[in-house]
């Protein structure tokens, strides 16, 4: 299931699906002050700004993602970077909520003549987690599972959000030779409603389900993914507390068979984070999240903060290694080269892929903008290329 690319059309949908959850889930107050703030931008700023780097500033001065961006993925970033710097996050997670992201994405099914959803899905609550699984046959084991792990700065998204493109993954696996693939997508409990550990103990949890019913007496045939903060919910897992402590037999029963991490936020709190004129996230917001994400426990913790972290890689790693996937141009880039290089000293398998002029998550961005269907896939494909070329799919290779 690869739908198209976001239309106008699909973004009036989303508006008239967003109005009645923001009256109803946002504080009044707080959403008027928002709309008072948001017009003069929508109006005056957002206009000027486009017109002015794409029409009257030389290409060369240009910000790397403008000058190779469209104008509607110019006008959608932006939207989305005043959005995160400006916009509180007690109002900002209604946007990505189940009760917004859900009708859109039904919208989006039935605007490609989907009827009913081509995969299966239903939310399940196992051993304290809590998560969206998606399989193409209900009726069969999955012979590969995504384990995955949403952004959102710990304080905004859902699985919901992501349903698009965790289908068109698991679609993209299904083309490459895996016969019922399969994701659980974890919902964690968001900042403020819980703070540290919360949120690396339901990421366990969701884990241990998945190892302990689809496992068959290993993890190998799960590959734990995540994008931002779910990324680094994902790498703190894996470098918990007692891992190196057990014995050899235990890590290699219990290590999923690779991890791929897109645009890790590695480093929550720290002068590494710095904002680049691509990318829409914003340093200052991001700081305010990590230090109530943390709550009482330090940023400076490197299991909270994976990129801190010196030793243990190699220990912890999966075993195919990792994967991680970010943009050159993204606020994270920085303290995502810092925690590679830590990997590679440890002696960890790691492979890197570093999208020129690329922004935060831009796999994800580029399946709901790119122009065309090369572009669009360009991210997934890569990250199902990761897993065809493991030891995950031998099954895929004595098939064929």
């Amino acid at each position: 299931m690869i739908l198209g690319p976001i239309s106008l059309l699909d973004c009036l949908a989303f508006v008239i699906v967003l109005i009645p959850q923001l009256l109803y889930q946002a504080e009044f107050f707080s959403l008027l002050l928002v709309i008072v703030k948001v017009i003069p931008f929508l109006i005056f700023q957002l206009p000027y700004q486009l017109l002015h780097e794409r029409y009257y500033t030389k290409r060369g001065t240009r910000s790397p993602f403008t000058r190779n961006a469209t104008l509607f993925q110019a006008l959608v970033i932006r939207c989305v970077r005043y959005a995160f710097a400006n916009i509180p996050a007690s109002i900002g997670r209604v946007f990505f909520s189940k009760w917004v992201a859900y009708p859109f994405f039904r919208f989006r099914l039935l605007r490609h003549g989907y009827l009913h959803c081509p995969m299966y899905y239903r939310e399940i609550i196992r051993h304290g987690a809590k998560g969206l699984w998606i399989i193409d046959d209900p009726s069969s084991d999955p012979d590969i599972v995504i384990y995955y792990a949403h952004g959102g700065g710990f304080s905004m998204g859902s699985a919901y959000f992501y349903m698009e493109f965790l289908m068109a993954w698991a679609t993209r696996l299904k083309e490459n030779g895996f016969e019922n693939p399969a994701v659980f997508a974890l919902e964690y409990t968001l900042v403020p409603d819980a703070q540290w550990p919360t949120q690396f103990n339901e990421t366990r949890a969701g884990y241990t389900f998945l190892r302990e019913t689809f496992g068959d007496g290993s993890a190998a045939k799960i590959c734990v993914s995540g994008d931002s903060a779910g990324a680094t919910l994902i790498l703190s897992m894996l470098l918990q507390p007692g891992h190196l402590e057990q014995d050899p037999q235990f890590q290699a029963l219990h290590k999923p068979g690779l991890a791929i991490l897109m645009s890790p936020w590695t480093h929550l709190v720290s002068p590494v984070n710095q904002n680049t004129p691509s990318d829409y996230l914003d340093r200052e917001s991001l700081h305010l999240y990590a230090k109530q994400y943390a709550g009482k426990s330090s940023t400076k913790d490197e299991v909270i903060s994976p990129g801190l972290s010196t030793g243990r890689w190699k220990q912890a790693s999966p075993i195919n290694g990792y994967r991680v996937v970010f943009g050159s141009e993204e606020v994270f880039a920085p303290g995502i080269h810092e925690m590679l290089k830590n990997m590679r000293a440890n002696g960890a398998v790691v492979k890197e892929q570093e999208h020129k002029a690329g922004i935060h998550a831009w796999p994800v961005v580029n399946l709901f903008l790119g122009r065309d269907r090369k572009e669009r896939l360009i991210g997934l494909d890569m990250m199902t290329e990761y897993i065809l070329a493991s030891s995950m799919a031998s099954k895929v290779a004595k098939a064929s």
